[in-house]
């Protein structure tokens, strides 16, 4: 049989055709517009990512065999706020992960309602791109939209909505609302109080790999597929890319180097940060896990190649870059605000350090490490809550560069297991649609048979020493900035 995977990602919408052993049939990827109205505003139109998922579903299974299709799933951009009214119709764009607009209803959920409350209803405190404080926003700067809500939704589960007419999610897209009690994969009614909505209006939960429905007849219709082809809830983004790369069970550990970074460290037990700088989700193979994410980070070189120095050829700018562990330029690769662990939506990116012999490489290298560097801060979080690791996965478009995985291994001081597949959520979805489907008993069993290491790399004892020094300048120039950062805000 068939399973089709859907990254609903922040740039594009990604699919991916893969058969019951997990090998990759085919690939596609439809891109969509992100709109900034102001400074710190990120939105999207949630009729696009329907009507590009449509066309690359199409594209997608042209030369397959239509029948042999059985299940789709999703990996999804968290988050975001979607709501609709009565009719069904999108009320206005969507909030994303990476809009900052949302720091007074942040400041009054972690200061008024407070940051212990949140933590017991939650096991997460307040951040500016949670979905909780983006409804507040919406309560108290546009009212006229708040009184029209019918439904809330993730912009993973509109597209499910769409498909089948089921309103549902997953828990471990749902652990980033701040409106699920983690421990306990129920909605919290304490929050949904809190932001003056029901909990009727939010959508139904389940876990990442159950079916929520078949597709509808005319969805059947138009993209030319079986009404039989069952849809699984799917995961948030990092969740799908965990199950893609393997790291789920015990104690195992994933890095994504996206739009945005993560660490994402796996567990059978139910776990929270005291300090609240990471993340205690839900994961999507029905146990939990812990994370830290970080707003900017392959988009921090890309920033830097197409906009700053006005070049598409990511290779050859690395090319030069030689001297590890020797730069004498630091990057703080906060271009959105930063989340884990500082959250502060008005850190901004630094450059720090240059002088008259500073290159156009040492610029590079600053933007690189820097995104390591910051990844490396979250590491230390989990480190101090007695969590031992030697190794991670790594996925997301920043891992195609040979460069910054020895970056990230020697700066972590981690082994990097490289992955056969390096597609992440989309490989996560088409595995969850076939645990959906019963093509494997579990979310694990599904890891084991269909994710396999091909190469590893390992940390250098001399490269790790001279990044330790690195390290711990570098973490002395946040703190240190901290204070200009409210005021050019």
């Amino acid at each position: 049989m068939l399973y089709i995977g859907v990254d609903l990602g922040t740039s594009a919408v990604k699919l991916l055709l893969m058969d019951g052993e997990g090998k990759i049939q085919k690939i596609v990827s439809k891109e969509y517009p992100i709109y900034f109205p102001n400074p710190g505003w990120s939105e999207q139109k949630p009729e696009d990512w329907f009507a590009q998922t449509m066309e690359g579903i199409k594209e997608l299974i042209a030369e397959a065999e239509a029948s042999q299709i059985a299940g789709i799933s999703f990996g999804g951009q968290m988050h975001g706020l979607v709501i609709l009214d009565q009719e069904d119709q999108v009320i206005r764009p969507a909030l994303l992960w990476n809009d900052g607009r949302t720091y007074e209803e942040c400041d009054y959920l972690n200061n008024v309602i407070g940051k212990e409350k949140l933590s017991e209803y939650t096991a997460n405190i307040s951040f500016t791109g949670f979905t909780a404080p983006k409804i507040l926003w919406v309560k108290n700067k546009e009212p006229e939209n708040f009184a029209k809500i019918a439904k809330i939704m993730l912009p993973k589960d509109y597209i499910a909505y769409k498909l089948t007419g089921v309103n549902c999610t997953d828990v471990s897209d749902a652990s980033g609302m701040l409106l699920l009690d983690v421990k306990n994969r129920c909605w919290s009614k304490e929050m949904c109080d809190i932001c003056g909505i029901t909990v009727d209006m939010l959508p139904k939960l389940y876990e990442s790999y159950e079916c929520v429905g078949t597709v509808k007849a005319e969805i059947a219709k138009e993209l030319g597929i079986p009404e039989t082809v069952k849809v699984a809830a799917g995961a948030g983004d990092n969740a799908a890319a965990a199950v893609g790369t393997g790291t789920v069970g015990e104690g195992m550990c994933n890095i994504s180097l996206g739009t945005s970074g993560t660490i994402f460290i796996s567990s059978k037990n139910f776990g929270v940060d005291k300090f609240n700088a990471l993340h205690a989700f839900a994961h999507a193979d029905g146990n939990y896990h812990l994370m830290g994410c970080m707003l900017s980070a392959a988009s921090c070189n890309k920033w830097w190649m197409e906009d700053i120095i006005g070049t598409d050829k990511y290779a050859d700018e690395q090319k030069d870059i030689t001297k590890l562990g020797e730069n004498h330029v630091y990057f703080l690769p906060y271009l959105m605000g930063e989340r884990s662990p500082h959250n502060n939506p008005n850190a901004r990116g630094t450059f720090i350090g240059m002088t008259m012999d500073t290159s156009r490489a040492d610029m590079t290298q600053a933007v690189l490490e820097g995104v390591a560097f910051a990844l490396r801060d979250s590491l230390e979080v989990a480190k101090s809550l007695g969590i031992k690791l030697e190794r991670t996965k790594i996925c997301g478009g920043g891992a195609k560069s040979p460069l910054w995985k020895k970056m990230i291994a020697n700066i972590l001081n981690l082994k990097v297991d490289v992955i056969e597949s390096e597609e992440g959520p989309a490989l996560g979805g088409a595995m969850l649609a076939a645990v959906a489907c019963g093509e494997y008993t579990n979310v694990e069993a599904a890891a084991e048979k269909i994710v396999k290491i091909i190469d590893t790399v390992e940390p250098d004892p001399e490269l790790v020493a001279k990044y330790e020094a690195r390290y711990q300048q570098f973490k002395e120039i946040y703190p240190a900035c901290k204070p200009l950062f409210e005021i050019i805000k």
